[in-house]
């Protein structure tokens, strides 16, 4: 918000912003819409009533994340199980738009808002105790999380991050995931994760998750960066909302999955 705020006292012509906590955000942007200096949004966007704020949202739709994360679990665990969701932080309304399509895909009903109604056994579901986790974007905190809930529930039947925290630090989240390898390969425990970067695609070619799905970060950079440079030279806005699509990846299809 600190560098926002500095970006409204040097008068920029454009802003672009992925807030980690909409509701807060917003306060800084009421100050940019004030001043006149056009904001998008980008991976993660503001709440609803706060949309009016910036031109257009250029990014996944986290929801869709969401959905595609829970409909690889139902492929691996079709009787439904115990789940628990691994997410960012608890206001990032991104991670929560990606919970709640998990927990509606999950349950067979749509929720009235993000993050979504906790599962109880709908559909066969059930949320085990002390989940959802929030890493707050700090990986090796997502690791350790990873592990606790792993020992804590052996039996866990599906462990879902909305992000890939826990895999941004491949060695450590190897050494987690090994030790549960053999109920990974009989599909015992639905390793499904979000985000599809290489060293992500990496640990899926070895075994050590079962599904990723996955955004389109360069595309996102290129296309709000071409979008404000249409904004403030050519006074033409995007359409809102812009979505970047998705790639969804298993074991099987591991070197073909990620769009060109």
């Amino acid at each position: 918000m600190q560098v926002v705020n500095d970006l409204i006292a040097k008068k920029v012509d454009g802003i672009a912003v992925s807030p980690a906590n909409a509701a807060a955000m917003a306060g800084a942007l009421k100050k940019a819409k004030d001043a006149g200096i056009p904001v998008l949004t980008w991976d993660s966007d503001l709440l609803d009533k706060d949309k009016a704020l910036r031109i257009a949202y250029v990014g996944t739709h986290n929801y869709d994340i969401g959905v595609n994360l829970a409909k690889r679990v139902q492929e691996i665990k079709p009787k439904g199980g115990t789940i628990c969701i691994q997410s960012g932080g608890a206001a990032a309304a991104n991670h929560n738009e990606r919970m709640q399509g998990i927990r509606d895909t999950l349950s067979g009903k749509k929720s009235d808002k993000a993050p979504g109604d906790r599962l109880t056994g709908q559909n066969g579901w059930t949320e085990v105790d002390g989940c959802p986790l929030y890493t707050n974007d700090d990986f090796p905190v997502s690791v350790q999380q990873m592990e606790d809930i792993l020992n804590k529930y052996p039996k866990l039947d599906a462990f879902v991050p909305t992000g890939g925290f826990p895999q941004f630090i491949p060695q450590a989240y190897k050494k987690v995931a090994e030790k549960h390898k053999q109920r990974i390969d009989n599909k015992e425990l639905a390793l499904v994760v979000a985000d599809t970067l290489p060293v992500q695609i990496d640990l899926l070619k070895q075994g050590l998750s079962l599904g990723q799905v996955g955004q389109r970060p360069f595309d996102m950079g290129f296309k709000t960066m071409n979008f404000l440079y249409e904004i403030t030279t050519e006074k033409k806005n995007p359409a809102d909302p812009t979505y970047t699509g998705l790639d969804v990846c298993t074991p099987q299809t591991a070197d073909t999955c990620i769009a060109k």
